[in-house]
């Protein structure tokens, strides 16, 4: 075997590890999601029982923004961050007792349910839109490094 091949097995083996380490990862992160918690039901489940809980009070609005504001993740990931937002939007509205899916609900759930390095694209979003932020910056976490 000559040295040249010898270094695409060992490098080709590298890469392949990684991959699967990556891989491993995320399954892992995702079946700890699924196993059940003190009260019987995993975080999934809860993320599911918000969103059916509120699936009425959602309207043709408030769901146009709710996409746009997960259009910067990938398109792969995109269903995963719609739901886990819609999830969390739910569970504000229910402690709420809210009637109706709202603005300010959206946006405070997107806050909550997003890390800090996003709020800065939320921020620069709202402002294009016209849309007044000031009340919800003790919640966002907004480094002023760039």
């Amino acid at each position: 075997m000559s040295t040249g091949f010898g270094l695409f097995i060992v490098f080709w083996s590298i890469i392949l590890l990684g991959f699967m380490l990556i891989g491993g990862y995320f399954m892992f992160r995702k079946f700890l999601k699924s196993m059940p918690k003190q009260d019987g039901m995993s975080d999934l489940d809860w993320q599911d029982h918000y969103i059916d809980e509120t699936r009425s009070m959602w309207d043709e609005e408030t769901l146009r923004l709710l996409d746009e504001l997960v259009e910067p993740v990938p398109e792969l990931f995109r269903d995963v961050a719609r739901r886990s937002i819609a999830a969390k939007i739910g569970k504000l509205a229910l402690d709420q007792k809210a009637s109706k899916i709202s603005q300010d609900l959206i946006i405070r759930g997107y806050i909550m349910a997003t890390p800090a390095r996003d709020h800065k694209w939320l921020i620069e979003h709202l402002t294009n839109k016209g849309i007044d932020f000031s009340a919800y910056n003790s919640l966002l976490k907004v480094s002023s490094k760039s």
